[in-house]
């Protein structure tokens, strides 16, 4: 199938089903950190999910390859993106798996209703106002500012659009792990599982993945550590792994 590429935009592989992806530099490309939510988190033969703050999609398409799921829909807030997306969606023929809606996190629950889905993904902005510069660019300042949603509202969304005993997958940044454990635990969203990623097995690191259930007992388990390189510019075979190489 061809595709409309728009000013600036371009085909990237993603070595996943013979899958690609519509994306533009000026404006915000995947990164690391969503391959790895799309390797942490489980969805199950029939079960539905939604991805908050889905940008270019690439989590829905990433999990449409790699699990059983019946349904993946994504929630984006900007028009650009969610454009981006769809046309990637048409590309790799998956209208009947995916579906890609406009919208704010914060009303996603009263946009989708209450308990509506198994699985809930998110990439969600890590830095607040007060963190770090914001950039002067608007579409990457949103995805990567608290600037149309925080955490709490991402959480508590989260919690609302949940099914039972449904399941919250989230990438972030250590430095926010007591808010986010606080909040997930204020919105009934109980830390089962979390993993460390670290860039170096020498270095801190720079990226959480955790799980919660909906109405979960108390007890986490960390996963040992995820480490990305072995040298400079050298993946670990876990990674190669994760993205399908």
């Amino acid at each position: 199938m061809s595709v409309k590429l728009l000013e600036d935009e371009r085909l990237d592989e993603l070595h996943r089903n013979g899958y690609f992806i519509i994306q533009n530099p000026k404006k915000f490309c995947f990164g690391m950190d969503a391959v790895l939510l799309s390797g942490f988190a489980r969805v199950k033969p029939g079960e539905t999910v939604l991805d908050l703050g889905t940008g270019t999609g690439i989590i829905p398409i990433l999990l449409e390859a790699k699990t059983p799921g019946k349904h993946f829909t994504g929630l984006e807030i900007q028009l650009e993106s969610a454009d981006m997306a769809r046309r990637s969606v048409a590309y790799n023929h998956l209208e009947d798996k995916i579906t890609i809606e406009t919208g704010n996190i914060r009303d996603a629950s009263a946009q989708f209703g209450a308990s509506s889905f198994h699985v809930i993904t998110t990439n969600p902005p890590y830095m607040t106002d007060h963190h770090g510069l914001t950039n002067p660019n608007e579409a990457k300042a949103i995805a990567r500012h608290e600037i149309l949603c925080n955490l709490e509202d991402v959480i508590r969304e989260s919690s609302r659009l949940l099914k039972p005993q449904g399941r919250f997958y989230m990438v972030h940044r250590p430095f926010r792990l007591t808010e986010i454990m606080v909040l997930m635990r204020q919105y009934g969203l109980e830390p089962k599982r979390m993993k460390l990623v670290h860039p170096f097995a020498d270095k801190e690191p720079n990226m959480v993945l955790i799980e919660g259930l909906r109405g979960g007992n108390p007890r986490i388990t960390v996963e040992k550590p995820l480490i990305v390189y072995k040298e400079q510019g050298v993946y670990t075979d876990e990674i190669y792994e994760i993205y399908g190489y």
